[in-house]
């Protein structure tokens, strides 16, 4: 019965999981029509995209930490309650503001979700490969969310207002309102202390204008403000950082970078966050600015990068079960290594089969990091630390995700103006550009941009499969983790 009770308390933590994930992406293909019915300008319509993503990034430390001292559990139901009201809320915005504002505060419950439920687990299931089985359920659900978004988007928008990509979570989070107190068990640390808010301040500053520096190197002609906005970020993590080694119970106990094979996968998360986010970035621009496909299609085409990232997940436990797990973890980077070499070869009439295969390979092999390495950070910890190593996945996976647009980007964009000479800074400034001239000249000029953009294609993936072959060496020279200490009993521990 205890089994019982605990898989179906993992079907209420995967459930928001999944929704949340759907949630977030369908808003891509609903930005422009909420755009037009709100009024909202290009700078509006930026918040209105980013203001989530920055408060999760900014506080996900913060919730992870104050889980393990207020309760897993009870965080998680406040999480999931202020989810669901703020979804009914940015349905029904009414103005661009009124939207920014309740996107800002579901960041703030968001940050809740992901490392309550993935602590939350390590209590759960006792035993190690019932654990990483979990973990690759969950992690399945994110996955799988993040490529069905913009369809289910797509299906919504078509029949519906845009407000009802909004509410797709809601019933999850219901879910998880009524059943999470009778499955899941509760649980805090008994040697939490006070939580010290000069670090909670720093730590949320610090990220925020590092996360906002990062993005906006992409999208400003002008780099002073970003680039001040890092070096502060810097010298207050900085700060952060000395004042947790200085403090007796931290809010971010650095301690745990102590131990080598934490320390490795969360690299590695971050860079294969750097390298994923990068190709997706190029990719989803490609199919719809170079092969001519509508948005909606393109998602549909993009599907199998997160449904291919969802199929190694799954498949993750079973590689452990007759491997181990470094080499499993290390065998999907090197096939993600392969994947993205497929991208440099893409171009003519076999640029669409090579893209898909390529992203699905590459997607496919990053499924035993997300899976493995995420039940290594959790599984390598005492349990009353599983709050603050989910946190530090998560925050990893984020600033990974966050320097990959910037990063990769920048390099495709500096490949880009190279091949045109100056000439254009963008393909879709080309597009614009070519309406004005003559017909063959606007031909040509698309010609060009098309190859040119093809090029930065090309080296992102070439870059891609460095860092993924580079992973994949980092991860065998792991060595094997210590046994935390033992997780309490999971009868006891329910409350």
């Amino acid at each position: 019965m205890r089994v019982n009770r605990a898989w179906l308390g993992l079907v209420v933590l995967a459930l928001p999981a999944l929704f949340v994930a759907i949630d977030t992406t369908a808003l891509l293909l609903a930005l422009p029509q909420l755009s037009a019915g709100l009024g909202a300008t290009n700078v509006e319509q930026l918040w209105i995209s980013d203001s989530y993503g920055f408060m999760v990034a900014g506080l996900v430390i913060t919730m992870g930490t104050l889980g393990d001292r207020i309760g897993r559990r009870r965080l998680l139901m406040i999480g999931g309650a202020a989810f669901a009201v703020l979804s009914v809320v940015a349905a029904f915005a009414d103005s661009p503001l009124m939207l920014i504002v309740a996107r800002a505060l579901l960041g703030v419950a968001g940050a809740t979700l992901a490392p309550s439920t993935l602590a939350l687990i390590t209590n759960m299931f006792h035993d190690g490969r019932q654990r990483g089985t979990a973990i690759a359920i969950w992690a399945t659900c994110q996955f799988t969310g993040g490529a069905l978004g913009p369809v289910l988007a797509g299906f919504l928008l078509q029949h519906f207002w845009w407000g009802s990509v909004f509410l797709v979570a809601v019933p999850a989070m219901a879910l998880l309102l009524l059943a999470g107190p009778v499955l899941l068990p509760e649980f805090r640390s008994d040697q939490a202390g006070r939580l010290d808010l000069a670090s909670v301040g720093l730590s949320i500053v610090a990220v925020l204008l590092m996360v906002y520096g990062i993005k906006q190197l992409t999208v400003e002609s002008v780099s002073a403000v970003p680039a001040l906005a890092l070096v502060a970020g810097a010298v207050l993590g900085l700060l952060f950082v000395r004042r947790q080694l200085r403090l007796e119970t931290p809010l971010l106990d650095l301690r745990l970078f102590r131990n080598r094979p934490f320390t490795a996968v969360l690299v590695a998360l971050a860079f294969a966050g750097i390298a994923m986010a990068g190709t997706g970035l190029l990719v989803t621009q490609y199919l719809q600015s170079v092969l001519g496909f509508s948005p909606f299609t393109s998602a549909l085409l993009f599907a199998p990068m997160g449904l291919g990232t969802a199929a190694g997940t799954m498949a993750a436990p079973a590689l452990a079960r007759r491997m181990k797990q470094t080499t499993a973890i290390a065998g999907g980077l090197a096939g993600s290594a392969l994947g993205s070499l497929l991208l440099v070869g893409a171009d003519g009439k076999l640029a669409l089969p090579l893209v898909m295969i390529g992203i699905t390979v590459l997607a496919l092999g990053t499924g035993p990091l997300f899976a493995l390495g995420t039940g290594l950070i959790v599984g390598s910890v005492p349990p009353e630390r599983a709050g603050s190593a989910a946190s530090m996945s998560e925050t990893g996976n984020y600033f990974g995700g966050s320097l990959g647009f910037a990063l990769l980007g920048v390099v495709a964009a500096v490949v880009y103006r190279s091949r045109m000479d100056g000439t254009s800074d963008s393909l879709a400034g080309a597009v614009a550009t070519s309406r004005h001239l003559p017909a063959a000249q606007g031909a040509d000029l698309l010609h060009t941009a098309r190859e040119a953009f093809t090029a930065g294609l090309h080296v992102t993936g070439l870059i891609a499969a460095i860092i993924f072959a580079g992973l994949a060496v980092l991860t065998l020279t792991m060595r094997p983790a210590t046994t935390p200490a033992a997780l309490p009993d999971y009868e006891a521990t329910r409350s």
